[in-house]
């Protein structure tokens, strides 16, 4: 599979062949659930939590005597089913993170990569740079790459400064690099913008 390239005028400057395979249909879809479910239960932060009525403080002493007030017996301040008890079964601190090996990892982003691409939800630029960091400038840039107006995900290399000052104050659009893209941010934008070096390393992350 072939893509073009833009420079940032939006002018097509040339090919880039993609350097991994493209998966065909029926084939991954299960890698790319277990990824996003695993990277969405990473991201919950477990920390959820209640006092049993071990926990709760006050003293051990009956309240009131057992016969002869007119209410109910209780045994306990701690009780549950007292107000500042104790909760039965409560929430405790955990860890939902779920273990996804390295290989469905990167079948999934394969898979997903390859359902973009397919869209033609990819768009692939020379280089991407903005001499200061001002925002009106990079909108200017996405605006004339025809980048359309929906969520946007920038994949650079992480080392241009200006663009990511530049970038983090435009609603719905993210900047992240070719080593930390992952396949739920893959999915969750309407557009791909990568530099080529960027792809190119996404590339040789398929294919380690």
């Amino acid at each position: 599979m072939k893509l073009s390239v833009k420079n940032i005028q939006g002018e097509t400057t040339g090919e880039l062949d993609v350097g991994f395979e493209v998966i065909p249909d029926g084939r991954g879809t299960q890698a790319v659930h277990d990824s996003v479910v695993a990277h969405r239960a990473a991201r919950r932060s477990g920390t959820a939590c209640a006092k049993t009525r071990g926990e709760v403080n006050g003293t051990k002493k009956k309240p009131y005597r057992q016969k002869g007030t007119g209410m109910a017996r209780a045994g306990s301040f701690q009780s549950p089913i007292w107000v500042g008890g104790g909760v039965v079964f409560p929430p405790r601190p955990r860890d939902f993170r779920k273990k996804v090996n390295r290989t469905t990892r990167q079948l999934a982003l394969r898979k997903a990569l390859s359902e973009r691409l397919k869209a033609g939800d990819v768009v692939v630029v020379e280089e991407l740079s903005v001499p200061s960091p001002k925002t009106k400038e990079f909108a200017g840039l996405l605006a004339r790459l025809d980048f359309g107006s929906g969520s946007r995900l920038i994949v650079a290399t992480g080392d241009e400064p200006n663009l990511r000052l530049a970038s983090r104050n435009l609603e719905r659009v993210v900047l992240t690099t070719g080593d930390a893209l992952n396949t739920y941010d893959v999915l969750r934008f309407d557009k791909l913008l990568f530099t080529r070096r960027a792809f190119e390393r996404v590339e040789q992350r398929l294919a380690e």
